[in-house]
């Protein structure tokens, strides 16, 4: 499992409740862009229209070897997830302060996953409560270490 692109901002920002996997449907193109690792996934969201997921906002720049002129690199692009898993994301959605973002893109037996993230937007005293527990975490793993 090769990772491709990866939103640490993401989690930084949204406390996680759940992960799904997800199947992208891509161009050959686009695929051959991403693996060579262009795309931004900051500012992108996952959205359910007419029972279609699709991830809005994605930015993916064309492949430096093609001469298409109409591609547009901003395109809503479909996610492709089984029945029971948009049943279970349309009830996060549907919920006041949830939304679902992408995590990371990666390649997993030669097809292009995404790895899709449900939270809340966490209010500042929350990051810097995950900051302080990060901190001691650190400062206690440090002490032991060095005690022995």
């Amino acid at each position: 499992m090769k990772t491709l692109l990866s939103n640490r901002r993401a989690l930084r920002e949204y406390g996680l409740v759940d992960k799904f996997e997800a199947g992208m449907k891509l161009l050959g193109l686009e695929v051959k862009a991403l693996k060579e690792g262009k795309g931004n996934l900051k500012g992108s969201f996952v959205k359910i229209i007419e029972s279609r997921v699709l991830l809005i906002g994605f930015n993916l720049p064309p492949y430096s070897k093609s001469a298409d002129q109409k591609y547009n690199p901003t395109r809503s692009r479909r996610l492709l997830l089984n029945k029971k898993e948009i049943h279970k994301l349309r009830g996060f959605l549907s919920q006041k302060g949830y939304m679902a973002f992408p995590l990371k893109l990666y390649v997993k037996n030669n097809i292009v996953k995404v790895e899709i993230g449900i939270g809340r937007h966490l209010k500042k005293y929350e990051k810097k409560d995950v900051i302080k527990e990060k901190q001691e975490k650190r400062d206690l793993d440090r002490s032991l270490r060095d005690k022995y």
